[in-house]
């Protein structure tokens, strides 16, 4: 029997899944795409690594996916001059316009999604994710107790 608490992280996880589907779709681009070319405008010149990483994508994938965006004309690749084990990847001038595109379209799809959801309606929202993420901190990875962030009390 599902619990009122499953189904809260259900519809909260499913949410969140969709609305990234939902954009990427929208764009007419897979989410890794998506995800990896605005990774690289938020952040600039990134390793691999790095990427495969914050992705999580296999190796393999990350670097098919910049190889499909270098013969795009949308990503340039160097080795780290730092340690030459790493290959560097970076936006060219048609990946930084690409990306820039796909933000205002994200920022017009955004307030899309949120038409017809009040702004107090908003900040119930936004005050219950605070205080979910603040719980999660507050979670000792060892089972000790939760610590309420308000109070600094135990639960």
């Amino acid at each position: 029997m599902e619990t009122s608490e499953d189904r809260f992280f259900r519809e909260l996880g499913g949410a969140c899944a969709e609305m990234r589907q939902a954009f990427a779709r929208h764009v007419g681009m897979s989410s890794s795409r998506l995800q990896l070319l605005m990774r690289l405008w938020r952040n600039g010149e990134t390793s691999h690594s790095d990427l495969r990483q914050a992705l999580s994508l296999d190796g393999a994938s990350v670097t098919r996916l910049i190889k499909e965006f270098e013969a795009e004309g949308m990503v340039g690749r160097r080795i780290d001059p730092a340690d030459n084990r790493y290959t560097l990847a970076s936006l060219t001038p048609a990946g930084e316009r690409a990306a820039t595109d796909l933000e205002r379209s994200h920022q017009d799809y955004q307030v899309r999604l949120l038409d017809g959801i009040s702004a107090h309606e908003r900040e119930i929202v936004l005050s219950a994710l605070e205080r979910l993420r603040a719980a999660m901190a507050g979670i000792d990875p060892a089972g000790g107790p939760i610590v309420r962030p308000e109070t600094g009390a135990s639960k």
